[in-house]
């Protein structure tokens, strides 16, 4: 790991690299900084679920929610949770000894960031893959990247979860997939897991029991600060309009283009 890549990220467990900030990936992202991985997010571009007018069939939101408040809440999830984030156009993922190199494009130049992982949740940019033995299936215009039944591809240390892994193109699908395929990766790694879980005081212990990696014990005293520290984060955010409007399906901000010249 270089000087340069500790200064952006900082580090405290081994490096993934997720590539692609929607759904997918930032789901995939909270499941891995809470696992100890040094996670680090590349986004270029926007989320497709930013042209949606509102999202009605996730779980929790029984009116629906805003769709780009609901990405902006999993962007926050995954930060508390220790991801970090760069805004960037991955150009290649190249094999290194201990895992991948990435090159990345920024408004600043370019630069490179090392990972033990990738995890690559994009859509519908498969380029950066050219350089790797990664099965790809082209359907039509969209190429997907092939993977086993837990979001392996056939190059060791490389994911892929959500649309490009010919995923249904619903929100919360792409949310659950992109969490099944970091815990796959979680699994296949070193680091300690046994299961994501905040109990309350006593339930292993009582049992005579450690507490498994991954699972946390809390007293009913920090449990209610947490209820309570949730129930104001979610009133803050909800007690106003989201300020940006959907994003227009390109095609349709032409036609109107043309219409008004």
């Amino acid at each position: 790991m270089s000087d340069t890549d500790s200064e952006r990220t900082g580090s405290n467990g081994p490096r993934v690299a997720i590539i692609g900030g929607g759904v997918a990936g930032l789901m995939a992202a909270v499941f891995t900084a809470r696992a100890g991985f040094d996670t680090v997010v590349v986004n270029h571009g926007e989320s497709i679920l930013r042209r949606n007018g509102h999202l009605e069939n996730v779980p929790g939101f029984p009116a629906g929610v805003n769709s780009r408040l609901f990405l902006d809440l999993l962007e926050t999830q995954a930060g508390r949770n220790g991801a970090v984030f760069e805004d960037g156009r991955v150009t290649t993922v190249a094999t290194i000894d201990d895992g991948f190199q990435l090159r990345i494009e920024a408004g600043d130049g370019e630069f490179d960031l090392q990972s033990s992982y990738v995890l690559a949740t994009s859509w519908a940019d498969t380029d950066y893959l050219d350089s790797l033995d990664v099965g790809l299936t082209k359907r039509g215009s969209k190429t997907y990247v092939d993977i086993d039944d837990y979001g392996r591809t056939g190059v060791d240390g490389l994911y892929a979860a959500g649309r490009i892994a010919e995923k249904p193109h619903q929100a919360i699908v792409s949310a659950g997939h992109g969490a099944e395929v970091a815990l796959t990766l979680i699994d296949d790694s070193d680091v300690p897991f046994y299961h994501d879980w905040v109990a309350p005081e006593g339930y292993f212990t009582e049992r005579g029991r450690d507490v498994p990696p991954g699972v946390e014990e809390i007293d009913e005293e920090e449990r209610r600060r947490r209820e309570r520290e949730s129930m104001k984060v979610m009133t803050e955010t909800f007690e106003r309009y989201h300020p940006d409007e959907p994003t227009m399906h390109p095609s349709v901000v032409e036609k109107r283009r043309e219409s008004n010249e």
